[in-house]
């Protein structure tokens, strides 16, 4: 007989670790003087990456914004990082978050995001947090090593022998094809980030974290995304990702506060985008004037708490851990 479509994806026994675990990150911020705030999830931005797909609405009700389209965060970044410039100091939030056209075993177009920022910490430091917080939060559910450190380079050299700072795409072609990685159609011939993508996903990602936190870090420059560049290496933005067991974990960086190299780095994502034939996204003014009037020096991270949960409960996948997915919604 079919599970009735009515019924919650997720046994009784994972939904109230869930609510554990989201009462133990409450303690463990407080416990260090993290302000938990809340940002709103409507916004007349959008996120610019390529990559990223924003749902949108129109809103009908009363005041200035009457007939303006609206668009559902991806993640609380901006506006925490508008109430960092406003001198909130360390700030954590607990949000849901909405990405288009993400589903399947370890997504959901609707999930939940813990973000955090650090006043004074750069990401070397921000990762020592995430690792207190992680081991803390799976104990006595995951035997968990000691965890690692691997820069970008070094992850590549392991893992395919070729330096990913300096390889070109024909390198990395053929890489691909030595080691059976499936090229999807479209990919370009001038651009390696795409190429680098497509080896990290297929042939080192599921590879990494096994049994320990594994933390990569120093990512080349054109994929640093909101993260500072390291001042004596250009080539690399001081940004890190975590991996548990083959699952990405979380996402972080020395977080920049150029608004100038912002605006730069927002109009060449919508460049991509229009060559890409995806629509073009509004730029968020607001935290533009925020970095200009000035952001404190921080780090922050973007962890994924369903797929947190989803290892704490020995699943292996987000509807296990959901109490509707978008299929039940």
């Amino acid at each position: 007989m079919a599970h009735p479509a009515w019924r919650p994806s997720a046994d009784l026994a994972t939904l109230r670790l869930r609510a554990e675990l989201l009462a133990r990150i409450r303690t463990f911020f407080a416990a260090r003087g993290v302000l938990e705030v809340e940002t709103p999830a409507l916004s007349a931005a959008a996120i610019t990456e390529p990559n990223l797909a924003s749902f949108s609405t129109v809103y009908s009700g009363p005041g200035a914004r009457y007939g303006q389209r609206l668009y559902l965060h991806t993640s609380p970044e901006f506006p925490m990082k508008r109430l960092l410039a406003a001198g909130s100091g360390c700030i954590y939030q607990i949000a849901r978050v909405f990405r288009d056209g993400e589903a399947g075993r370890r997504h959901n177009p609707e999930f939940t995001l813990l973000e955090w920022y650090r006043v004074g910490f750069d990401h070397h430091r921000l990762m020592d947090e995430v690792a207190e917080l992680a081991t803390e939060l799976l104990a006595g559910r995951l035997a968990l090593a000691e965890p690692e450190r691997l820069s970008y380079r070094e992850l590549f050299q392991r893992h395919l022998d070729l330096n990913p700072h300096q390889a070109g795409v024909a390198e990395l072609a053929a890489c691909a094809g030595a080691r059976g990685v499936p090229i999807p159609p479209g990919m370009p011939a001038d651009d390696a980030d795409p190429w680098l993508d497509l080896l990290l996903t297929h042939g080192i990602e599921p590879r990494l974290g096994a049994g320990r936190l594994t933390f990569v870090y120093d990512y080349p420059a054109s994929q640093a995304a909101l993260a500072r560049l390291r001042p004596d290496d250009p080539l690399v933005g001081e940004r890190f990702e975590v991996y548990l067991n083959g699952v990405e974990l979380a996402n972080g960086f020395h977080e920049l506060g150029d608004a100038g190299e912002q605006r730069r780095r927002f109009e060449a994502e919508n460049a991509a985008r229009r060559s890409l034939g995806l629509p073009v996204m509004p730029v968020d003014e607001n935290l533009l004037a925020a970095l200009e009037a000035g952001l404190p020096d921080c780090a922050g991270v973007a962890l994924g708490f369903d797929r947190l949960a989803m290892l704490a409960a020995g699943k292996t996948a987000l509807a296990e851990v959901l109490a509707f997915p978008v299929e039940r919604a």
